[in-house]
C-alpha cells in the first residue's frame, strides 16, 4: 500500500513538472505535448531528453513545430504500433475463445446426437410402460442438457461477437490517429508518404497525371514570436480548415510538418493544381484571424505555395523537391503566390 501511494504521488509531483515546464517555456497546451514534455522529465526517451534539451539549450521556442516534429520521430509510430499490436492480440486472443466455444457446442451436438440415436435402437417395446417411462425420462434429460447448452453458446457468441466488434473499432481508431495529425485533424507525414507512393504506383502504371502542392504559411515564427504558439496553433487549424473547404476530388491534404502542408492531387495535371492552390491562397486572404482570448485582430494570413507535377522518371523524393524548390521560389520572390515547377527548370 505504501508503495502505491509513493508512486501516486511521483506521478502528481511529475505532472504537476510537466505543467510548469510547459508554461515556463510557452508549449502549446495540447495532448501530444503534455507527452513530450512528460517522457522528457521522466527520462523514458533518452534521444527524445536529447534533442529537447539541446533546443533549451540554444534558447529555441517549443511551439506545436518542435512538438510535433519529437512527437514523430521519438512516440508516434512507437506509441500507435503498441496500441495496435496489443488491440490486434486481443482479437486474435477473442477469435481463439470463440473458436473454442464453437467447438465445444459441436462436441456436445455430437453427443447428443449420438445420445438420441442410441435411444432410438435401445427404445422399448410400448407394453413395457416402466423402462418407456425411463426411456422418455432420459430422452428429456438429453435434450435439456443440449437445450441449455446450445443457449449457453449462444450467449457466449454474442458476447464474443460484441467484444469483436469494440476491438475492430479500437483498431481502427488507432489506425486513423496513427495517420493524422492531432493539432489540425489533416493527415500526418506518415500518411502522406503512404499515399504518395500508392499514387506514384498508379501513375507509372496507368499513366494517370499526378500533382503535388507544398504551401508554408508566411513569416509563421514571427507571427508565433509576437503573438504566442496558442495562437500560431489557430493560424495551423484555420489554414487547414480552408484547404478542406476547398478540397477536390481525391485530393489528400496533410500537415507536412511545423507550418507546411502538402497536397496530393491525384488524376490532376499541372494547371489544374496550380489553380486548387490559388483558389485556397485567395480564399485565406479574405480571412480576417481574431485572437480568441483579447479579440484582438490581427490580420490576414498568407501562404505561398510550390507546385510540381508527375513525369516520367520521378520518384516521390524527386517530385517533393521540385515542389519544395518551386515553393523556395515562390518565397525569395515576395511570398504569398503560387509558383510551378515551370519558373524553376531550365
Amino acid at each position: 500500500m505504501t508503495n502505491a501511494i509513493a508512486k501516486n504521488v511521483d506521478e502528481d509531483d511529475l505532472a504537476d513538472r510537466v505543467i510548469a515546464a510547459m508554461r515556463m517555456h510557452s508549449s502549446p497546451s495540447y495532448p501530444r505535448a503534455f507527452e513530450v514534455w512528460y517522457a522528457h522529465l521522466s527520462g523514458a526517451v533518452p534521444a527524445l531528453s536529447t534533442e529537447l534539451q539541446h533546443v533549451l539549450v540554444g534558447g529555441g521556442s517549443v511551439g506545436a513545430t518542435v512538438i510535433d516534429g519529437l512527437y514523430n520521430r521519438y512516440m508516434g509510430s512507437e506509441h500507435f504500433a503498441q496500441k495496435a499490436s496489443r488491440t490486434s492480440s486481443q482479437i486474435l486472443d477473442e477469435i481463439a475463445t470463440l473458436t473454442h466455444q464453437i467447438n465445444e457446442a459441436l462436441d456436445a451436438s455430437e453427443r447428443y446426437h449420438g445420445e438420441i440415436s442410441a435411444l432410438s435402437e435401445q427404445g422399448p417395446a410400448s407394453a413395457d410402460r416402466p423402462m418407456l417411462r425411463k426411456w422418455v425420462e432420459t430422452l428429456v434429460l438429453a435434450t435439456r442438457t443440449e437445450v441449455a447448452s446450445k443457449t449457453k453458446l449462444e450467449l457466449q457468441l454474442r458476447d464474443s461477437a460484441r467484444e469483436i466488434r469494440n476491438l475492430r473499432d479500437a483498431l481502427e481508431t488507432t489506425r486513423i490517429e496513427a495517420q493524422t495529425d492531432a493539432l489540425t485533424g489533416l493527415a500526418n507525414r506518415r500518411h502522406f508518404e503512404e499515399t504518395l507512393q500508392q499514387c506514384f504506383e498508379v501513375a507509372t502504371s496507368d499513366g494517370i497525371p499526378l500533382t503535388l502542392v507544398i504551401a508554408d504559411v508566411d513569416y509563421f515564427k514571427r507571427f508565433n514570436d509576437d503573438h504566442g504558439h496558442a495562437t500560431g496553433d489557430q493560424v495551423l487549424r484555420l489554414v487547414a480548415h480552408t484547404m478542406t473547404e476547398h478540397m477536390v476530388d481525391r485530393a489528400v491534404i496533410t500537415r507536412f510538418g511545423g507550418e507546411e502542408f502538402a497536397i496530393i492531387l491525384p488524376d490532376t495535371n499541372l494547371n489544374d493544381g496550380k489553380l486548387y492552390a490559388e483558389a485556397v491562397r485567395q480564399a485565406l486572404l479574405k480571412r480576417e484571424l481574431i485572437k480568441r482570448s483579447t479579440n484582438e485582430k490581427l490580420g490576414r494570413i498568407t501562404i505561398s505555395s510550390g507546385v510540381a507535377a508527375y513525369k516520367l522518371g520521378d520518384t516521390p523524393t524527386s517530385l517533393i523537391e521540385r515542389a519544395d524548390q518551386a515553393l523556395l521560389a515562390a518565397k525569395r520572390t515576395g511570398r504569398n503566390r503560387t509558383v510551378t515547377q515551370d519558373a524553376i527548370i531550365r
